[in-house]
Parts: structure tokens; C-alpha cells; sequence
């Protein structure tokens, strides 16, 4: 992975110390936001949000401790960008799972420290020949992250075609739990979903969502806000999406945590995955021209 020079970057971009560009690990660039009402740091390589904690609460995304940092690699936990189609490739299984972007260089465009107080910085992918090998269309995509006492990420794609392209995405985002067992999600009764565990479709959720086994859902055709309710940390956390049809649930549980090496021990007892997306038969066409924004606000609110 190339480096950019971290100090261009810094007297660019550096928003007067609110926004730090460094090394992670002695290779790994990062950004690293700090304001009067939350922190944050986001991966270079992905255009990864790694990490989300507004001031005087606990974080909200969850990192794992055991995460690798290697160029070409996916980082454990965070917020992975799935663009430009989620889980396998329809047609090649030989390309990455999830699409190539959330293992790529992405590129500051921008930073800004609004009138709220939050930070913001908007990046986009760089192409290579190694993307074009990927996907070989005219599509330039950025994330727009607003880092304040709410997590804004906005994932945007131009179809700069003269045809109709068709992406499948999604936010892969990981929450940081007090513990599993304290945690249900609302907001997903009467979605159908397909259960990739019990290898079942057409399912509908007819009450909130217990976790106590591996659960992998893709639910369909629906919009509504998602609510995970911690009763340890007694907080709710709030998932706001606007253009996304899908929402994905995902824990791996005990056996497959243990197999995959960077979940870390126990990691799977206090994390859960609830993705904003459109995947499947959700797939979204963009008309040549023309732009899609998938866009989700997280934001915390106290459970009585």
C-alpha cells in the first residue's frame, strides 16, 4: 500500500489539530479525529472508520483487539465498506468476497469542521489497474464520515456511464455491546429475511431479535430505523438509513469466532453486526449520469 506523505496531509488537511493523519502500527495511515463531542479514527486503506466514542459515554463501534492491519487486508470490526456488491461476486467467485473496496487505497478530498462542532472529511476511492481488474466500470465512490455526538457516514456512487450499472453495498457496521445477552434489536418485526445459518428465505421476525446462536440474516424490503437495546449499558443505540432496502444481522457465535483468528477471545460476546444495505434482490440501478447515496445516522439514547 502506498503511504501518502503524512505531513501534506496534515497541513491540508489537519482542520487545526481536529484532524491528524499518522501511522498505525509503524505502516498503517489512519486519520484521527478529536472535537469537544466525540472521537474517531478511520483506516486510509477501506476509507474504514475503525472506531466512533462520543464524549462521556462508551464507544459505539466495536474494534476487534486481536484486528490485522496488513495492506490488502480487511480490518475486524469498524465499519467495512461492501461496494460494489455484497458477499460473493454473482458471477466469479475468484474475486473478493464483499467487493474490492474495503482493501484499497481511499484518498482525502477533504475536512471540515462545521458550525456544530462535529468534524467531517469526505474520501474516495482510488482507481488502479488492480480495481479496474475488480470492476472495470466508470463509477467513482466516496464516503462522507461527520464525526460528532451523532455518526454520520454517507456511501455515495456516480454512475459516470453511458449505461445502466447495478451495485449491491453496505455498511458492515460492528457495535460495541456490554455483553450479548443484555442486547435485542427492534425495528426488524414483520421483515422477511433470508437465514443464511438455516439456509431458509421467506422467513418473517415476528419479535425483537435475541442473539444467543450464530444468526446471519439478510432482511428485505425494509427501511425502518433499527434499535439495539443494551440493558448493561443502558443505552439504545439508534440506526437511521435513508436509500437502503436491506438490513443484515450478524454474529458469528462461538465455533466460527473461534476459527477466524482476529475476532479476539470472547469478541463475539460483545459485538453485533447490524448492517445498512441493499443486497440481494435490493440491488439498486443507477441511470447513467446519475448518483446513489446509501446514508445512516447512529446515535445514542438512553434506555429507562
Amino acid at each position: 500500500m502506498l503511504i501518502p506523505h503524512l505531513n501534506q496531509l496534515n497541513q491540508r488537511f489537519g482542520c487545526n489539530g481536529a484532524v491528524q493523519f499518522r501511522l498505525y502500527a509503524e505502516h498503517y495511515p489512519i486519520v484521527l479525529i478529536d472535537n469537544s463531542l466525540a472521537s474517531a479514527s478511520i483506516a486510509l486503506q477501506g476509507g474504514h472508520l475503525m472506531t466512533y466514542q462520543p464524549r462521556g459515554q462508551e464507544p459505539v463501534i466495536w474494534l476487534s483487539n486481536n484486528a490485522k492491519f496488513a495492506p490488502g487486508k480487511s480490518i475486524r470490526g469498524g465499519v467495512p465498506i461492501c461496494w460494489p456488491w455484497f458477499g460473493p461476486h454473482a458471477q466469479d467467485a475468484s474475486k473478493p468476497g464483499h467487493g474490492h473496496a474495503r482493501t484499497v487505497p481511499w484518498e482525502v478530498l477533504e475536512t471540515a469542521v462545521l458550525d456544530s462542532g462535529a468534524t467531517q472529511i469526505r474520501l474516495q476511492l482510488q482507481d488502479s489497474s488492480a480495481t479496474c481488474a475488480f470492476w472495470a466500470h466508470n463509477t467513482p465512490v466516496q464516503v462522507l464520515i461527520e464525526v460528532g455526538s451523532e455518526l454520520r457516514i454517507s456511501l455515495i456512487t456516480h454512475n459516470a456511464e453511458t449505461q445502466p450499472i447495478i451495485i449491491s453495498e453496505a455498511l458492515h457496521t460492528y457495535f460495541y455491546l456490554s455483553e450479548i445477552a443484555n442486547v435485542q434489536v427492534r425495528g426488524l418485526e414483520g421483515a422477511e429475511f433470508v437465514d443464511k445459518v438455516a439456509g431458509t428465505e421467506g422467513t418473517t421476525e415476528e419479535a425483537a431479535l435475541l442473539i444467543s446462536s450464530e444468526v446471519d440474516r439478510v432482511y428485505l424490503n425494509t427501511t425502518a430505523d433499527c434499535l439495539i437495546e443494551d440493558t448493561g449499558f443502558k443505552r439504545r443505540i439508534r440506526i437511521h438509513k435513508n436509500h437502503s432496502q436491506s438490513t443484515v444481522v450478524w454474529n458469528p457465535w462461538i465455533e466460527k469466532a473461534e476459527k477466524m483468528g482476529d475476532l479476539g477471545e470472547q469478541g463475539y460476546r460483545r459485538m453485533l453486526c447490524v448492517e445498512s444495505a441493499n443486497a440481494l434482490q435490493n440491488s439498486v440501478e443507477i441511470a447513467p449520469g446519475a448518483s446513489h447515496s446509501l446514508s445512516v445516522v447512529y446515535s445514542l439514547e438512553a434506555l429507562s
